[in-house]
């Protein structure tokens, strides 16, 4: 990996390593070593559930003890602890009832649900690596924009993509010799698991999504907490519920997952600096820009204050906490190598983001 800041500025382009993965025999692995097991396996429990093993148990401990003291402690941020279980009218307020939402395909044949874009990714990369040496460069990268823009396509979109790849069902026949049904036109289908409120049944609530909810609502107190003084930022470690479409093996898209989040609140006329911007603006991190997602497909290599100087980061604000995210993963043994920030495209972000980055 190309990976040099000589200078008081400068940008350099990265080449991802080729790392090979054999991640069958990971997951053997960590089920032998119980890190991680099915839930309810022996009563073949539906996918998306995993139980922590004994060491994982202490792993994740021991991961959430260094967040607490790299942000909570560090940053005095106010640590809460809210309930799982949200009312409807206060996620019709944020937009999850009406927004939170996946593109699903089903077959018509035999019923089963699959996630659009997932379908789309999955056919362009067995194309890649089928077809990919008789291809051209341009050929090849116009394949890669498409599967990398897959998440960001709306219905009809992510449809004439469908069509174009003539993507059927990977289902097998009830033959089980072949695979190929029809798939029904993509349409949203909500992520959140819906329930009743109290014995009457006609209040409607949801397990939440995510964290940010409980600190949002109670922002108010949380503020006359810190005696009226902006900015401060609210903490919480707790466990989020999403009913994915498609859940796959292992910990990737599972149903249930422990969240550490954080809401940092600013006056938006000050979120374009950030007093201990200082500290970290030297950090060097590796960028995956829209534009870049849409085009080349390659990454930069900059300091986190060169990214906010050249406009790839929007403020101060987002990029201090981009800083002391990767300083986080790196503090716990990530690889930086491996790691890289991408930037939600427009299409992609949350109605109320300016910016936002994974």
């Amino acid at each position: 990996m190309e990976k040099t800041i000589q200078n008081t500025k400068a940008v350099t382009t990265v080449t991802t390593p080729s790392i090979t993965m054999n991640k069958k025999a990971f997951d053997e692995l960590l089920l032998r070593k119980m890190y991680i097991v099915p839930s309810f396996e022996i009563h073949q429990g539906p996918a998306g559930f995993m139980d922590y093993g004994p060491p994982a148990c202490t792993l994740k401990n021991n991961i959430l003890n260094i967040w607490r003291s790299h942000f909570v402690y560090e940053e005095n941020m106010l640590e809460m602890e809210c309930t799982n279980l949200t009312p409807s009218n206060v996620l019709e307020a944020s937009g999850h009832v009406e927004r939170f939402t996946d593109f699903m395909v089903r077959d018509i044949k035999t019923g089963e649900s699959y996630r659009a874009d997932r379908l789309l990714e999955d056919t362009i990369e067995a194309l890649i690596v089928r077809d990919g040496d008789k291809m051209t460069q341009i050929e090849r990268d116009a394949h890669l924009i498409i599967c990398r823009s897959a998440d960001s396509y709306n219905v009809d979109e992510l449809h004439d993509m469908l069509i174009k790849y003539n993507i059927k069902s990977p289902s097998l026949n009830k033959d089980k010799n072949s695979i190929g049904n029809e798939l029904t036109k993509p349409f949203p289908f909500n992520l959140m698991f819906k329930t009743t409120i109290g014995p009457e049944g006609t209040s409607i609530g949801y397990l939440r999504p995510e964290t940010a909810q409980g600190l949002f609502v109670n922002f108010k107190r949380l503020l006359d907490y810190n005696q009226q003084k902006m900015p401060f930022a609210g903490a919480q470690i707790g466990t989020g519920f999403r009913n994915e479409i498609s859940p796959r093996g292992g910990l990737l898209r599972v149903r249930e997952f422990c969240m550490a989040e954080i809401e940092h609140f600013v006056n938006p006329e000050e979120k374009h600096s950030h007093i201990r911007f200082k500290n970290i603006k030297n950090v060097v991190v590796t960028l995956f820009t829209a534009s870049s997602q849409l085009s080349t497909g390659e990454m930069i290599s900059t300091t986190i204050g060169d990214a906010v100087a050249d406009g790839i980061i929007l403020n101060e604000s987002i990029a201090y906490f981009m800083g002391r995210t990767q300083l986080f993963f790196e503090k716990i043994g990530i690889d930086p190598s491996r790691m890289r920030l991408r930037q939600h495209m427009s299409t992609e972000m949350a109605h109320y983001a300016a910016d936002c980055w994974d």
